[in-house]
């Protein structure tokens, strides 16, 4: 009979100390480690493994499914972003999986863990071979390891009809949900196949001390003499003072001072304007500072100055008053509907979603080549939508949806609203990734950006 962990809703909470970047590990519930991983973006190009087991563990999923309409439609969920964080542990993967019409689902699958006695024989084998832990600290899985646990009995990946669905949208079998979570999970194969021996039931850090303690070996005594401590050396040739500490970054913006006094302004002073403006500068300056304060910031190369009609919109995005507004249309160039339409631009990818809006370019050459690939790669034969191809706008026929293509070889989504295109979401590397995350974007305002 196959057993599996008890539900990860009845763990504790996670404090994440053990973060690396990919997922956390914690001992949850005393009875095994948990891997919480933030949502991936929408993966690029039309597969999601790109490993022999990812590919692999799909099989295992698609072989067994029982309508492959649904193992279809979650490839959809999942390329459209609908899979949210993904918790591991041993015996069951889970995540909230959003419909496209937001509804959410609670979508398990489960797999067998391997018992006590199935690991001691991996472990054996394990140590026997000390080429398979090594590549799996490499993020890599070779058949040759794979096929050493077999003819040891223990049997890593999943097959057919081992991957057990639970969702709360009511389906026997695998849903869309379930299926979208697969697809998300052999993502996370790909980057690190140690997602797998947990979901067997053994965590990366019990695996490799299980290792150790069967491999140990004495420590030498008449080793020779210790010599210096690396960091003492370093130190003793510092004789420079140490640096200042860098400034503190304010927890907000300064505030400047009101201009609404009884002495009347000076003719052609718009002291409403100007106040604008003082708190706008406040602003930019707290953001240039935050950013001179992160870590990497020497290696990142110096933003080009913005021109009359880009600062425009930058300072229109903080909704000023309409006198201010008219002003910041009239001397960029553009009408009030116009700067809407900028200014929801700006929120969406700054200088670069602005000029997406705003300039059509001719594709040609290389650059054409490369989006024409990215559009055949982009769906299955039978989900490729009907495309009119317009300099570097693909207009879906009869959807209401576009394709811009920027010149940084970047898929921006538009749709069409009251008779004009408006951008609908964050650009994508991938066309696809692009149209279908503009099916799951409202009509709320984008996020505010610089």
């Amino acid at each position: 009979m196959t057993q599996h962990n008890s539900d990860p809703a009845d763990g504790d909470e996670h404090n994440g100390d053990d973060y690396d970047g990919e997922g956390y590990e914690s001992d949850a519930s005393g009875a095994g480690l948990e891997r919480t991983f933030a949502p991936l973006p929408p993966p690029r190009g039309r597969g999601f493994a790109e490993t022999w087991w990812g590919r692999a563990w799909l099989k295992s999923l698609e072989d067994a499914a029982l309508d492959s309409e649904q193992v279809r439609a979650g490839r959809r969920l999942a390329r459209a972003g609908a899979v949210g964080a993904v918790s591991v542990r041993p015996g069951r993967i889970t995540a909230v999986v959003q419909d496209p019409d937001r509804t959410t689902h609670r979508s398990d699958v489960l797999l067998q863990e391997l018992s006590d006695e199935q690991w001691d024989r991996f472990l054996d084998m394990a140590v026997e071979r000390a080429g398979h832990i090594a590549a799996l600290l490499d993020r890599d899985m070779p058949p040759h390891l794979v096929e050493d646990s077999a003819a040891a009995g223990v049997e890593l990946l999943p097959g057919m009809g081992d991957l057990e669905p639970e969702c709360d949208c009511g389906a026997w079998d695998h849903c869309g949900h379930t299926a979208a979570l697969c697809y998300q999970v052999a993502r996370l194969l790909d980057q690190d196949p140690f997602v797998l021996l947990l979901m067997r039931g053994r965590g990366e850090h019990a695996l490799l001390d299980a290792v150790h303690s069967r491999d140990s070996v004495p420590a030498d005594e008449s080793a020779g003499p210790e010599g210096v401590d690396a960091a003492e050396a370093y130190a003793a040739g510092d004789i420079l003072p140490a640096l200042p500490a860098p400034p503190r970054l304010p927890d907000a913006p300064g505030t400047p001072p009101a201009l609404d006094t009884d002495v009347p302004p000076a003719p052609g002073v718009d002291p409403g304007a100007l106040e604008f403006l003082a708190a706008r500068t406040a602003v930019e300056a707290h953001r240039l500072l935050a950013e001179a304060l992160g870590a990497g910031h020497g290696q990142q190369p110096v933003e080009a100055e913005l021109t009359t009609a880009q600062d425009a919109v930058r300072l229109a995005v903080d909704s000023p008053s309409e006198a201010v507004s008219e002003r910041l249309a009239q001397g960029s160039g553009r009408g009030r509907e116009q700067l809407a339409a900028a200014v929801r631009a700006w929120g969406f990818g700054g200088v670069a979603a602005l000029s997406v809006l705003e300039e059509e370019w001719t594709v040609e050459g290389k650059v054409l080549a490369r989006a024409r690939a990215a559009l055949d790669s982009a769906w299955d034969e039978d989900e490729r939508p009907v495309l009119r191809v317009a300099r570097n706008r693909w207009t879906v026929v009869g959807a209401g949806s576009q394709l811009r293509l920027g010149r940084d070889g970047r898929w921006w989504p538009y749709r069409k609203q009251s008779g004009r295109w408006v951008l609908a979401g964050r650009a994508a590397q991938d066309p696809g990734t692009a149209l279908a995350s503009m099916e799951r974007i409202t009509a709320e305002e984008p996020p505010q950006g610089r």
